[in-house]
Protein backbone atom coordinates (compact mmCIF):
# COMPACT_ATOMS: atom_id res chain seq x y z
CA UNK A 1 0.00 0.00 0.00
CA UNK A 2 1.27 3.41 -0.67
CA UNK A 3 2.94 5.26 1.81
CA UNK A 4 1.47 9.37 2.29
CA UNK A 5 3.71 9.91 4.42
CA UNK A 6 6.12 9.02 2.07
CA UNK A 7 4.68 10.81 -1.06
CA UNK A 8 4.36 13.90 1.38
CA UNK A 9 8.20 13.89 2.23
CA UNK A 10 9.38 13.66 -1.56
CA UNK A 11 6.43 16.05 -2.08
CA UNK A 12 8.15 18.71 0.13
CA UNK A 13 11.65 17.92 -1.44
CA UNK A 14 10.44 18.40 -4.76
CA UNK A 15 8.95 21.68 -3.72
CA UNK A 16 11.91 22.88 -1.99
CA UNK A 17 13.92 21.94 -5.01
CA UNK A 18 10.97 23.83 -7.30
CA UNK A 19 10.63 20.51 -9.48
CA UNK A 20 7.23 21.74 -10.08
CA UNK A 21 6.35 19.44 -12.36
CA UNK A 22 7.03 16.64 -9.94
CA UNK A 23 5.38 18.68 -7.27
CA UNK A 24 2.29 18.25 -9.33
CA UNK A 25 2.54 14.79 -10.29
CA UNK A 26 3.01 13.95 -6.38
CA UNK A 27 0.04 16.08 -5.20
CA UNK A 28 -2.35 14.53 -7.57
CA UNK A 29 -0.90 10.69 -6.13
CA UNK A 30 -1.45 12.26 -2.77
CA UNK A 31 -4.82 14.32 -2.55
CA UNK A 32 -6.85 11.28 -3.16
CA UNK A 33 -5.41 9.71 -0.06
CA UNK A 34 -5.26 12.82 2.10
CA UNK A 35 -8.11 15.12 0.51
CA UNK A 36 -8.02 17.30 3.76
CA UNK A 37 -5.00 18.08 4.03
CA UNK A 38 -4.53 21.76 3.32
CA UNK A 39 -0.93 22.07 3.26
CA UNK A 40 -0.73 19.36 0.18
CA UNK A 41 -3.51 21.83 -1.70
CA UNK A 42 -1.45 24.95 -0.88
CA UNK A 43 1.93 22.64 -2.51
CA UNK A 44 -0.20 21.54 -5.44
CA UNK A 45 -1.65 25.17 -5.94
CA UNK A 46 1.93 26.63 -5.73
CA UNK A 47 3.16 24.38 -8.41
CA UNK A 48 -0.04 25.27 -10.79
CA UNK A 49 0.60 29.11 -10.39
CA UNK A 50 4.04 28.50 -11.09
CA UNK A 51 4.07 26.81 -14.44
CA UNK A 52 0.79 29.57 -15.36
CA UNK A 53 -1.74 26.50 -14.78
CA UNK A 54 -4.04 29.44 -13.02
CA UNK A 55 -7.64 27.77 -13.14
CA UNK A 56 -5.87 25.00 -11.50
CA UNK A 57 -3.98 27.05 -8.92
CA UNK A 58 -6.96 28.97 -8.15
CA UNK A 59 -9.27 25.79 -6.85
CA UNK A 60 -6.33 24.32 -5.47
CA UNK A 61 -5.55 27.47 -3.01
CA UNK A 62 -8.98 28.29 -2.80
CA UNK A 63 -9.21 25.16 -0.95
CA UNK A 64 -6.20 25.51 0.97
CA UNK A 65 -7.48 28.59 2.35
CA UNK A 66 -10.64 27.07 3.23
CA UNK A 67 -9.34 24.23 5.09
CA UNK A 68 -6.62 25.93 7.10
CA UNK A 69 -8.09 29.64 7.27
CA UNK A 70 -5.47 30.72 9.39
CA UNK A 71 -2.27 30.33 7.48
CA UNK A 72 -1.26 33.57 6.32
CA UNK A 73 1.10 32.21 3.31
CA UNK A 74 -2.27 30.23 2.03
CA UNK A 75 -4.33 33.43 2.41
CA UNK A 76 -1.49 35.28 0.62
CA UNK A 77 -0.50 32.96 -2.43
CA UNK A 78 -4.49 32.38 -3.18
CA UNK A 79 -4.77 36.67 -3.16
CA UNK A 80 -1.90 36.62 -5.60
CA UNK A 81 -3.52 33.98 -8.40
CA UNK A 82 -6.68 36.01 -7.82
CA UNK A 83 -5.41 39.20 -9.07
CA UNK A 84 -3.49 37.33 -11.55
CA UNK A 85 -7.15 36.06 -12.76
CA UNK A 86 -8.03 39.39 -12.26
CA UNK A 87 -10.47 39.16 -10.18
CA UNK A 88 -9.62 42.01 -8.08
CA UNK A 89 -12.06 42.66 -5.72
CA UNK A 90 -11.91 38.84 -4.10
CA UNK A 91 -7.90 39.51 -3.84
CA UNK A 92 -8.73 42.23 -2.07
CA UNK A 93 -11.02 40.76 0.45
CA UNK A 94 -8.61 38.06 0.65
CA UNK A 95 -5.61 40.16 1.04
CA UNK A 96 -7.08 42.32 3.95
CA UNK A 97 -7.86 38.64 5.86
CA UNK A 98 -4.40 37.66 5.39
CA UNK A 99 -2.74 40.62 6.70
CA UNK A 100 -4.32 40.68 9.94
CA UNK A 101 -3.43 36.75 10.71
CA UNK A 102 0.55 36.05 12.05
CA UNK A 103 3.15 36.27 9.76
CA UNK A 104 7.04 36.29 9.94
CA UNK A 105 7.82 34.93 6.05
CA UNK A 106 8.94 38.01 4.62
CA UNK A 107 8.63 36.75 0.96
CA UNK A 108 4.92 36.05 1.93
CA UNK A 109 4.71 39.71 3.17
CA UNK A 110 6.16 40.93 0.04
CA UNK A 111 3.85 39.09 -2.22
CA UNK A 112 1.10 40.75 0.03
CA UNK A 113 2.52 43.92 -0.02
CA UNK A 114 2.21 43.10 -4.31
CA UNK A 115 -1.14 42.36 -4.08
CA UNK A 116 -2.31 45.41 -2.54
CA UNK A 117 0.09 47.21 -5.12
CA UNK A 118 -1.89 45.09 -8.21
CA UNK A 119 -5.51 46.57 -6.11
CA UNK A 120 -4.20 50.02 -5.99
CA UNK A 121 -4.97 49.82 -1.88
CA UNK A 122 -0.77 51.74 -1.37
CA UNK A 123 -1.23 52.14 2.02
CA UNK A 124 -1.70 49.09 3.31
CA UNK A 125 1.07 47.95 0.95
CA UNK A 126 3.51 50.21 2.25
CA UNK A 127 2.91 48.31 5.62
CA UNK A 128 3.63 45.04 4.31
CA UNK A 129 6.89 45.80 2.53
CA UNK A 130 7.41 47.72 5.82
CA UNK A 131 7.62 44.30 7.70
CA UNK A 132 9.47 42.38 4.99
CA UNK A 133 12.01 45.02 4.87
CA UNK A 134 12.20 44.71 8.67
CA UNK A 135 12.53 40.71 8.72
CA UNK A 136 15.02 40.94 5.66
CA UNK A 137 17.17 44.14 5.25
CA UNK A 138 19.82 43.14 3.19
CA UNK A 139 17.15 42.34 0.67
CA UNK A 140 17.35 44.35 -2.40
CA UNK A 141 13.94 43.91 -4.29
CA UNK A 142 12.17 43.92 -0.73
CA UNK A 143 13.28 47.71 -0.45
CA UNK A 144 13.07 48.18 -4.02
CA UNK A 145 9.34 47.39 -3.63
CA UNK A 146 8.99 49.69 -0.43
CA UNK A 147 10.69 52.56 -2.42
CA UNK A 148 7.52 52.20 -4.90
CA UNK A 149 5.10 52.23 -2.50
CA UNK A 150 6.36 54.85 -0.62
CA UNK A 151 6.85 57.12 -4.17
CA UNK A 152 2.73 55.94 -4.26
CA UNK A 153 2.59 57.81 -1.02
CA UNK A 154 3.13 60.74 -1.80
CA UNK A 155 7.10 60.27 0.47
CA UNK A 156 9.57 60.85 -1.34
CA UNK A 157 12.25 61.29 0.79
CA UNK A 158 11.98 58.11 2.59
CA UNK A 159 11.52 56.81 -1.47
CA UNK A 160 14.76 57.94 -2.32
CA UNK A 161 16.91 56.46 0.70
CA UNK A 162 15.13 52.95 0.03
CA UNK A 163 16.25 52.75 -3.66
CA UNK A 164 19.99 54.23 -2.73
CA UNK A 165 19.89 51.80 0.13
CA UNK A 166 18.73 48.73 -3.38
CA UNK A 167 21.05 50.15 -5.18
CA UNK A 168 24.24 50.06 -2.11
CA UNK A 169 22.91 46.43 -1.96
CA UNK A 170 22.89 45.39 -5.61
CA UNK A 171 23.85 47.87 -7.91
CA UNK A 172 22.27 45.66 -10.64
CA UNK A 173 18.89 46.06 -9.56
CA UNK A 174 18.43 48.48 -12.84
CA UNK A 175 15.21 49.79 -12.07
CA UNK A 176 15.68 51.36 -9.38
CA UNK A 177 18.67 53.78 -10.72
CA UNK A 178 15.30 54.73 -12.88
CA UNK A 179 12.90 55.22 -10.63
CA UNK A 180 15.80 57.36 -8.53
CA UNK A 181 16.33 59.54 -11.90
CA UNK A 182 12.76 59.93 -12.21
CA UNK A 183 11.78 60.25 -8.49
CA UNK A 184 12.60 64.26 -8.18
CA UNK A 185 14.02 67.05 -10.74
CA UNK A 186 17.60 66.28 -11.12
CA UNK A 187 19.99 69.65 -10.77
CA UNK A 188 23.80 70.35 -11.64
CA UNK A 189 24.97 69.76 -8.20
CA UNK A 190 22.65 67.03 -7.33
CA UNK A 191 22.56 64.27 -9.74
CA UNK A 192 23.35 60.13 -10.35
CA UNK A 193 25.04 60.89 -13.67
CA UNK A 194 28.63 59.99 -12.68
CA UNK A 195 27.72 56.25 -10.79
CA UNK A 196 25.09 55.59 -14.16
CA UNK A 197 28.18 56.86 -16.72
CA UNK A 198 30.17 54.48 -15.29
CA UNK A 199 27.86 51.44 -15.10
CA UNK A 200 26.55 51.56 -18.72
CA UNK A 201 30.18 50.63 -20.29
CA UNK A 202 30.83 47.92 -17.94
CA UNK A 203 27.09 46.07 -18.86
CA UNK A 204 27.13 46.79 -22.15
CA UNK A 205 25.78 43.02 -23.24
CA UNK A 206 23.27 43.35 -21.06
CA UNK A 207 20.01 44.29 -22.31
CA UNK A 208 18.11 45.02 -19.13
CA UNK A 209 21.08 47.36 -17.99
CA UNK A 210 20.84 49.14 -21.15
CA UNK A 211 17.56 49.58 -21.04
CA UNK A 212 17.28 50.99 -17.53
CA UNK A 213 20.37 52.78 -17.35
CA UNK A 214 20.64 54.29 -20.84
CA UNK A 215 16.50 55.56 -19.58
CA UNK A 216 17.89 57.06 -16.23
CA UNK A 217 21.01 59.01 -17.88
CA UNK A 218 18.10 60.57 -20.49
CA UNK A 219 15.55 61.80 -17.58
CA UNK A 220 18.67 63.23 -15.68
CA UNK A 221 20.37 64.69 -19.13
CA UNK A 222 17.36 66.61 -19.54
CA UNK A 223 16.81 67.53 -15.91
CA UNK A 224 20.11 69.14 -16.35
CA UNK A 225 19.09 70.85 -19.56
CA UNK A 226 21.40 68.87 -22.07
CA UNK A 227 18.39 67.57 -24.65
CA UNK A 228 20.89 66.50 -27.96
CA UNK A 229 22.59 63.97 -25.07
CA UNK A 230 19.11 63.07 -23.19
CA UNK A 231 18.09 62.38 -26.63
CA UNK A 232 20.91 60.19 -28.07
CA UNK A 233 20.37 58.16 -24.34
CA UNK A 234 16.34 57.61 -25.15
CA UNK A 235 17.41 56.37 -28.59
CA UNK A 236 19.49 53.92 -27.12
CA UNK A 237 17.45 52.58 -24.33
CA UNK A 238 14.38 52.22 -25.98
CA UNK A 239 16.31 50.55 -28.75
CA UNK A 240 17.33 47.99 -25.94
CA UNK A 241 13.54 47.85 -24.78
CA UNK A 242 12.98 47.14 -28.49
CA UNK A 243 15.08 44.22 -28.69
CA UNK A 244 14.43 43.03 -25.44
CA UNK A 245 10.32 42.89 -26.67
CA UNK A 246 11.39 41.11 -29.75
CA UNK A 247 13.02 38.22 -27.69
CA UNK A 248 10.08 38.51 -25.29
CA UNK A 249 7.69 37.78 -28.68
CA UNK A 250 10.30 35.21 -30.59
CA UNK A 251 9.61 33.28 -27.54
CA UNK A 252 6.03 33.36 -27.45
CA UNK A 253 5.38 32.75 -31.14
CA UNK A 254 3.94 36.15 -31.56
CA UNK A 255 4.18 38.35 -34.93
CA UNK A 256 7.14 40.88 -34.55
CA UNK A 257 4.97 43.50 -36.83
CA UNK A 258 3.72 45.52 -33.35
CA UNK A 259 2.32 48.40 -35.90
CA UNK A 260 0.22 45.63 -38.45
CA UNK A 261 -1.31 44.31 -35.57
CA UNK A 262 -2.76 47.62 -34.08
CA UNK A 263 -3.60 49.07 -37.64
CA UNK A 264 -6.10 45.52 -37.86
CA UNK A 265 -7.01 46.30 -34.32
CA UNK A 266 -8.63 49.70 -34.71
CA UNK A 267 -9.72 48.61 -38.01
CA UNK A 268 -11.78 46.09 -36.47
CA UNK A 269 -12.98 48.42 -33.95
CA UNK A 270 -14.23 51.15 -36.31
CA UNK A 271 -16.00 48.31 -38.32
CA UNK A 272 -17.62 46.89 -34.45
CA UNK A 273 -19.46 50.66 -34.62
CA UNK A 274 -19.59 51.39 -37.93
CA UNK A 275 -22.69 54.74 -38.43
CA UNK A 276 -23.32 57.62 -36.73
CA UNK A 277 -25.79 57.01 -33.72
CA UNK A 278 -24.79 53.50 -33.09
CA UNK A 279 -27.57 52.10 -31.17
CA UNK A 280 -27.60 52.35 -27.21
CA UNK A 281 -28.71 49.58 -25.78
CA UNK A 282 -30.22 49.49 -22.11
CA UNK A 283 -26.75 48.94 -20.47
CA UNK A 284 -26.57 49.45 -16.64
CA UNK A 285 -28.06 52.89 -15.27
CA UNK A 286 -25.25 53.47 -12.78
CA UNK A 287 -23.91 56.95 -12.67
CA UNK A 288 -20.99 56.33 -10.75
CA UNK A 289 -18.21 55.60 -13.49
CA UNK A 290 -16.30 58.64 -15.07
CA UNK A 291 -13.69 57.38 -17.52
CA UNK A 292 -10.79 59.08 -17.77
CA UNK A 293 -8.95 58.32 -20.86
CA UNK A 294 -6.42 59.32 -23.69
CA UNK A 295 -2.93 58.53 -24.99
CA UNK A 296 -0.63 57.51 -22.37
CA UNK A 297 1.90 60.39 -20.64
CA UNK A 298 -0.66 62.97 -21.42
CA UNK A 299 -2.02 64.52 -18.04
CA UNK A 300 -4.52 62.23 -17.18
CA UNK A 301 -3.17 61.91 -13.10
CA UNK A 302 -3.46 65.77 -13.36
CA UNK A 303 -6.78 65.26 -14.27
CA UNK A 304 -7.81 62.90 -11.87
CA UNK A 305 -6.15 64.31 -9.31
CA UNK A 306 -8.77 67.61 -10.04
CA UNK A 307 -11.37 65.33 -10.21
CA UNK A 308 -10.89 63.81 -7.39
CA UNK A 309 -10.29 66.36 -4.92
CA UNK A 310 -14.19 67.20 -5.15
CA UNK A 311 -15.58 65.06 -2.09
CA UNK A 312 -17.80 63.00 -3.92
CA UNK A 313 -15.66 61.73 -6.05
CA UNK A 314 -12.92 58.34 -4.95
CA UNK A 315 -10.03 57.89 -7.60
CA UNK A 316 -9.76 54.10 -7.84
CA UNK A 317 -6.58 53.77 -9.83
CA UNK A 318 -5.73 52.44 -13.18
CA UNK A 319 -8.63 49.75 -13.41
CA UNK A 320 -8.34 46.85 -15.52
CA UNK A 321 -11.69 46.03 -14.15
CA UNK A 322 -13.84 46.65 -17.56
CA UNK A 323 -11.31 44.89 -20.48
CA UNK A 324 -11.10 42.00 -18.39
CA UNK A 325 -15.02 41.77 -17.67
CA UNK A 326 -16.09 42.72 -21.67
CA UNK A 327 -13.41 40.16 -22.24
CA UNK A 328 -14.85 37.38 -20.09
CA UNK A 329 -18.23 38.37 -21.59
CA UNK A 330 -17.03 37.91 -25.01
CA UNK A 331 -16.36 34.32 -24.76
CA UNK A 332 -13.18 34.95 -27.23
CA UNK A 333 -10.24 33.28 -26.46
CA UNK A 334 -7.99 35.60 -28.19
CA UNK A 335 -7.31 38.76 -26.47
CA UNK A 336 -10.80 40.36 -27.59
CA UNK A 337 -8.83 43.68 -29.23
CA UNK A 338 -6.81 41.34 -31.20
CA UNK A 339 -9.66 39.07 -32.29
CA UNK A 340 -10.25 40.31 -35.98
CA UNK A 341 -13.54 39.21 -34.95
CA UNK A 342 -14.81 41.82 -32.46
CA UNK A 343 -18.34 42.55 -33.79
CA UNK A 344 -19.16 38.97 -33.63
CA UNK A 345 -17.63 38.31 -30.26
CA UNK A 346 -19.67 41.30 -29.04
CA UNK A 347 -22.68 41.13 -31.17
CA UNK A 348 -25.06 39.03 -28.36
CA UNK A 349 -23.52 40.61 -24.85
CA UNK A 350 -25.92 41.47 -22.27
CA UNK A 351 -24.78 45.23 -21.94
CA UNK A 352 -26.86 45.66 -18.84
CA UNK A 353 -25.71 42.26 -17.18
CA UNK A 354 -21.41 43.17 -18.52
CA UNK A 355 -22.31 46.92 -16.75
CA UNK A 356 -23.58 45.25 -13.25
CA UNK A 357 -20.53 42.64 -13.33
CA UNK A 358 -18.29 45.77 -14.05
CA UNK A 359 -19.57 47.80 -11.41
CA UNK A 360 -19.24 45.01 -8.81
CA UNK A 361 -15.99 44.05 -10.00
CA UNK A 362 -14.37 47.69 -8.63
CA UNK A 363 -15.87 47.13 -4.93
CA UNK A 364 -15.06 46.87 -2.25
CA UNK A 365 -12.66 50.07 -3.50
CA UNK A 366 -15.71 51.96 -4.45
CA UNK A 367 -19.24 52.59 -3.67
CA UNK A 368 -18.59 55.05 -0.97
CA UNK A 369 -18.59 58.26 -2.82
CA UNK A 370 -21.55 59.12 -5.56
CA UNK A 371 -18.29 58.66 -8.05
CA UNK A 372 -15.26 56.87 -9.05
CA UNK A 373 -12.54 57.62 -11.76
CA UNK A 374 -11.46 54.74 -13.57
CA UNK A 375 -8.15 56.21 -15.00
CA UNK A 376 -6.92 53.72 -17.25
CA UNK A 377 -5.94 56.03 -20.40
CA UNK A 378 -6.10 52.69 -23.23
CA UNK A 379 -9.76 52.74 -21.94
CA UNK A 380 -9.94 54.74 -25.28
CA UNK A 381 -10.22 51.41 -27.43
CA UNK A 382 -12.96 50.30 -25.10
CA UNK A 383 -15.16 53.62 -25.12
CA UNK A 384 -17.89 52.32 -27.46
CA UNK A 385 -18.37 49.19 -25.51
CA UNK A 386 -18.20 51.47 -22.06
CA UNK A 387 -21.04 53.44 -23.79
CA UNK A 388 -23.35 50.43 -24.18
CA UNK A 389 -23.07 48.56 -21.37
CA UNK A 390 -22.83 52.10 -18.95
CA UNK A 391 -24.96 54.78 -20.81
CA UNK A 392 -25.06 56.98 -18.07
CA UNK A 393 -21.12 57.15 -17.26
CA UNK A 394 -18.99 59.71 -18.16
CA UNK A 395 -16.28 59.43 -20.21
CA UNK A 396 -13.24 62.14 -21.05
CA UNK A 397 -10.45 62.09 -23.13
CA UNK A 398 -7.71 64.30 -22.27
CA UNK A 399 -5.71 65.81 -25.48
CA UNK A 400 -2.59 67.16 -25.55
CA UNK A 401 -0.48 68.75 -28.14
CA UNK A 402 0.53 65.88 -31.31
CA UNK A 403 4.39 66.47 -30.88
CA UNK A 404 4.24 66.57 -26.80
CA UNK A 405 2.09 63.32 -26.82
CA UNK A 406 4.04 61.66 -29.15
CA UNK A 407 7.39 62.73 -27.38
CA UNK A 408 5.68 61.68 -23.93
CA UNK A 409 5.53 57.97 -25.18
CA UNK A 410 8.39 57.39 -26.72
CA UNK A 411 10.34 59.35 -23.64
CA UNK A 412 8.67 56.94 -21.51
CA UNK A 413 9.14 53.30 -19.88
CA UNK A 414 5.98 51.44 -20.22
CA UNK A 415 5.45 48.10 -18.88
CA UNK A 416 7.34 45.71 -21.48
CA UNK A 417 5.49 42.64 -21.00
CA UNK A 418 2.24 44.28 -22.26
CA UNK A 419 1.56 44.36 -25.75
CA UNK A 420 -0.37 47.71 -25.95
CA UNK A 421 2.92 49.61 -25.85
CA UNK A 422 5.03 48.07 -28.38
CA UNK A 423 4.56 51.28 -30.75
CA UNK A 424 6.42 53.13 -28.05
CA UNK A 425 9.94 51.73 -28.43
CA UNK A 426 10.50 53.20 -31.69
CA UNK A 427 9.71 57.08 -32.81
CA UNK A 428 7.90 57.27 -35.54
CA UNK A 429 5.82 54.01 -34.89
CA UNK A 430 4.76 56.30 -32.05
CA UNK A 431 3.78 58.66 -34.69
CA UNK A 432 2.05 56.43 -36.28
CA UNK A 433 -0.01 55.08 -33.38
CA UNK A 434 -0.82 58.66 -32.70
CA UNK A 435 -2.40 59.19 -36.11
CA UNK A 436 -4.81 55.64 -35.31
CA UNK A 437 -5.62 57.04 -32.14
CA UNK A 438 -6.65 60.25 -33.63
CA UNK A 439 -8.95 59.07 -36.57
CA UNK A 440 -10.41 56.31 -33.64
CA UNK A 441 -11.47 58.95 -31.39
CA UNK A 442 -12.74 61.14 -34.71
CA UNK A 443 -14.92 57.92 -34.91
CA UNK A 444 -16.20 57.53 -31.49
CA UNK A 445 -17.83 61.31 -31.89
CA UNK A 446 -19.33 60.80 -35.08
CA UNK A 447 -20.86 57.22 -33.54
CA UNK A 448 -21.52 58.65 -30.09
CA UNK A 449 -21.69 62.52 -30.49
CA UNK A 450 -22.12 64.66 -26.68
CA UNK A 451 -20.96 60.89 -24.95
CA UNK A 452 -17.39 61.55 -24.67
CA UNK A 453 -16.11 65.17 -23.46
CA UNK A 454 -12.43 66.05 -25.10
CA UNK A 455 -10.20 68.00 -23.15
CA UNK A 456 -6.69 69.62 -23.77
CA UNK A 457 -3.98 69.49 -21.57
CA UNK A 458 -2.78 72.98 -22.55
CA UNK A 459 -6.16 73.86 -21.45
CA UNK A 460 -6.06 72.73 -17.86
CA UNK A 461 -2.88 74.24 -17.07
CA UNK A 462 -2.99 78.10 -18.55
CA UNK A 463 -6.69 78.07 -17.67
CA UNK A 464 -7.01 75.85 -14.36
CA UNK A 465 -10.26 77.24 -13.05
CA UNK A 466 -12.16 77.04 -16.47
CA UNK A 467 -10.74 73.78 -17.51
CA UNK A 468 -11.86 72.33 -14.10
CA UNK A 469 -15.24 73.86 -13.87
CA UNK A 470 -15.74 72.44 -17.27
CA UNK A 471 -14.80 68.76 -16.44
CA UNK A 472 -17.35 69.01 -12.87
CA UNK A 473 -20.40 70.68 -15.23
CA UNK A 474 -19.61 67.77 -17.98
CA UNK A 475 -19.71 65.02 -14.68
CA UNK A 476 -23.08 66.81 -13.33
CA UNK A 477 -20.76 67.83 -9.72
CA UNK A 478 -21.38 70.85 -7.99
CA UNK A 479 -18.06 73.76 -7.95
CA UNK A 480 -15.84 72.75 -4.79
CA UNK A 481 -12.58 75.07 -4.20
CA UNK A 482 -10.81 71.86 -3.30
CA UNK A 483 -10.15 71.43 -7.26
CA UNK A 484 -8.60 73.88 -7.29
CA UNK A 485 -6.10 72.96 -4.39
CA UNK A 486 -5.58 69.17 -5.73
CA UNK A 487 -1.82 69.33 -4.99
CA UNK A 488 -3.19 69.12 -1.48
CA UNK A 489 -4.82 66.01 -2.50
CA UNK A 490 -4.01 63.09 0.02
CA UNK A 491 -5.03 60.23 -1.85
CA UNK A 492 -1.89 57.92 -2.97
CA UNK A 493 -1.40 58.43 -6.44
CA UNK A 494 0.67 55.24 -8.97
CA UNK A 495 2.46 57.44 -11.34
CA UNK A 496 6.36 57.27 -12.11
CA UNK A 497 5.85 61.41 -12.05
CA UNK A 498 4.02 61.55 -8.91
CA UNK A 499 6.38 64.55 -7.57
CA UNK A 500 4.63 66.27 -10.59
CA UNK A 501 0.97 66.21 -9.60
CA UNK A 502 1.73 66.83 -5.89
CA UNK A 503 3.25 70.21 -6.74
CA UNK A 504 0.66 73.38 -8.19
CA UNK A 505 0.35 73.37 -11.65
CA UNK A 506 3.20 74.49 -14.43
CA UNK A 507 3.28 75.11 -17.69
CA UNK A 508 7.17 74.11 -18.14
CA UNK A 509 5.96 71.16 -19.74
CA UNK A 510 4.08 72.60 -22.91
CA UNK A 511 5.91 71.85 -26.21
CA UNK A 512 8.33 70.28 -24.47
CA UNK A 513 9.28 68.94 -27.82
CA UNK A 514 10.65 71.87 -29.07
CA UNK A 515 13.53 71.57 -27.03
CA UNK A 516 14.07 68.66 -29.15
CA UNK A 517 13.24 70.01 -32.73
CA UNK A 518 16.22 68.77 -34.39
CA UNK A 519 15.61 64.99 -33.35
CA UNK A 520 12.62 65.00 -33.86
CA UNK A 521 11.81 66.24 -37.54
CA UNK A 522 11.06 63.07 -39.35
CA UNK A 523 8.11 62.84 -36.87
CA UNK A 524 6.56 66.37 -37.55
CA UNK A 525 6.53 65.10 -41.46
CA UNK A 526 5.07 62.29 -40.52
CA UNK A 527 2.15 63.74 -38.61
CA UNK A 528 1.56 66.36 -41.14
CA UNK A 529 1.56 64.40 -43.92
CA UNK A 530 -1.27 62.42 -42.03
CA UNK A 531 -3.52 65.67 -41.62
CA UNK A 532 -2.55 66.05 -38.20
CA UNK A 533 -2.00 70.02 -37.57
CA UNK A 534 1.53 70.15 -35.81
CA UNK A 535 1.73 73.90 -34.46
CA UNK A 536 4.78 75.10 -34.83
Amino acid sequence: MTDPSDIYARLVAAFNQHAWPRVQQLAAQLLPLTPHDAAVHFLAGVAHLEMQHLPSALDCLREATRLDPHRADFAVQYAKVLTLVRQMREARLVADRALTLPCDDPFSLDTLGVVYTQVNAHEPATAAFRRAVALMPKHAPYRFNLAYSLIAMGDAPAAERELETCIGLDHRYWTAHLSLAQLRRQTPANNHLQRLRSLLPRYAGNLAAQIYLNMALAREYEDTADYPRAFEHFVHGKSAGRSARRQTMSRASMDPDSMKRDEAMFEALIRTFPAAGTAITQGDPTTEPIFVIGMPRTGTTLLERILSSHPEVHPAGELQDFPVTLQHASGSRLPLLFDPEIATHTRDIDWSQLGAAYLSSTRPSTGHTARFIDKLPHNFLYAGFIVKALPKAKIICLRRDPMDTCLGNFRHLFEQESPYYDYSFDLLDTGRYYVLFDRLMAHWQRAFPGRILEVRYETLVTSQEAGSRQLLDFCELPWDDACLDFEHNPTPVNTPSAWQVRTPIYQSAIKRWKRYEPQLRELQALLTRSGIAVAS
